[in-house]
């Protein structure tokens, strides 16, 4: 897709992998947008100035003050990051080094490309690349959440051998889905305009007494980055979610709820106006029969519940789908004998994909913010692998485009797709 009078800034902060900078700026040509180069001090030890300059044809940003003839401030050079900031669509940094992604966090503005951050009210993408350890720093973690929660997006680093000579994330992005993320905010895909999603998120809650409760891990990221990914492609989105800490994403209608049976009502309810349901919620299996009504004490000896089960609310929305057309997909956590689980699963609810999600690997599904899920429909299996939650919306919500497409074309034509 192209985007002919688009600019970007492209920011190259000091770091080995600011060489793929240069490959980065070919690819955004490639898709017809102009790139103005911002480089920081330390990127000009890795790359040379002259080299972007050269690619992108306009001149390389390297100093927030130039140098006039015979040695005065060049005035015009003073205010030049506000023209910059108010001349460009995009902003994007790659790569984006611990430091730069310090500085934007906290509002630090000391040189020409962080203060190109404070002036541009552009859509902003960072492509972080560093040694894992400093990814993994609670401090590095925290700066990427403040700038995610500022609307920035993080396009999310590789795994693989470091220049550091470690193992692990923190590579660069590919530039091409560098670009991706950038001519995403670009060019929004809008492709699921006149669509009514309703996702479902997070754990619910079963009562013991008044002040405990059964729930399990699901921190509801996933299903939030579904909503919030579906109202960018241009969906009327309402988010059923359970409780979480997290931000309501922009846009969606939201209906917070805490028990299943509380779910269950409100998916019902949302469910006969959808056109697509994706149920990522985590509901519990099993509800506390009769809840005490006052706080159970330490002392009144052994405690025995008895669970009753709750209601299939996937296999019910399924089965008393608003429409022929309407889609539904559920989520399935499994950690054993997972896709001939998530294939039984898709016959016995009756849904047209399963997302399978093998809880059993570490650092990935509950309360990350990656996953690797495989897709599960009655013609295929799509694998995604490990990537960031909010790229494996985009994924999910791929498939169900694909199923849309598939059902609006005669049975031989889309028993080919």
């Amino acid at each position: 897709m192209k985007a002919k009078t688009m600019k970007v800034a492209l920011g190259v902060s000091g770091g080995i992998a600011g060489y793929k900078a240069a490959e980065l700026v070919r690819v955004l040509q490639d898709r017809g947008v102009r790139v103005q180069v911002v480089m920081t001090r330390s990127a000009q030890e890795f790359v040379r100035p002259l080299t972007f300059a050269a690619l992108s044809g306009q001149k390389v940003i390297t100093e927030m003050f130039e140098r006039a003839e015979g040695g005065g401030p060049n005035v015009e050079s003073a205010i030049e990051h506000i023209a910059v900031a108010q001349d460009i669509d995009a902003f994007v940094v790659a790569p984006a080094t611990a430091n730069v992604i310090a500085k934007f966090a906290n509002g630090i503005a000391d040189d020409f490309l962080t203060t190109l951050y404070l002036a541009t009210k552009a859509p902003v993408i960072v492509a972080p690349a560093m040694n894992v350890n400093m990814l993994e720093h609670p401090a590095t973690c925290e700066n990427l959440e403040i700038l995610r929660k500022r609307g920035v997006r993080v396009v999310e680093p590789g795994s693989g051998y470091l220049a550091c000579g470690m193992v692990g994330a923190g590579r660069l992005a590919d530039p091409v889905e560098i670009a991706d993320a950038v001519m995403s905010v670009l060019v929004p895909a809008h492709d699921l305009e006149g669509e009514t999603v309703l996702v479902t998120a997070g754990p619910t809650r079963e009562p013991i007494d008044p002040v405990r409760f059964i729930t399990n891990r699901s921190s509801g990221k996933m299903g939030y980055a579904v909503a919030e990914a579906a109202a960018r492609r241009g969906a009327r989105v309402t988010l059923v979610s359970g409780p979480t800490g997290l931000q309501v994403p922009s846009s969606v209608e939201f209906v917070p709820v805490e028990s299943a049976a509380q779910m269950r009502a409100a998916v019902l309810e949302h469910a006969r106006t959808a056109t697509v349901v994706v149920k990522t919620a985590a509901v519990g299996d099993f509800r506390v029969k009769t809840p005490a009504e006052k706080k159970i004490k330490r002392g009144s000896g052994p405690l025995t519940l008895e669970l009753e089960p709750n209601a299939d609310i996937l296999a019910e929305v399924a089965q008393w789908r608003s429409s022929p057309d309407q889609i539904v997909i559920g989520f399935a956590a499994e950690t054993n004998d997972t896709l001939p689980n998530a294939r039984r699963k898709l016959v016995s609810k009756g849904v047209d994909a399963i997302v399978l999600n093998d809880v059993s690997k570490p650092g990935i599904g509950f309360d990350s913010d990656r996953n690797a899920v495989t897709v599960v429909t009655a013609a295929d299996e799509v694998e995604i692998a490990e990537t960031s939650k909010r790229e494996v919306a985009e994924r999910v919500l791929d498939v169900v485009k694909r199923l849309r497409v598939s059902r609006s074309l005669p049975a031989a034509a889309s028993s080919k797709i």
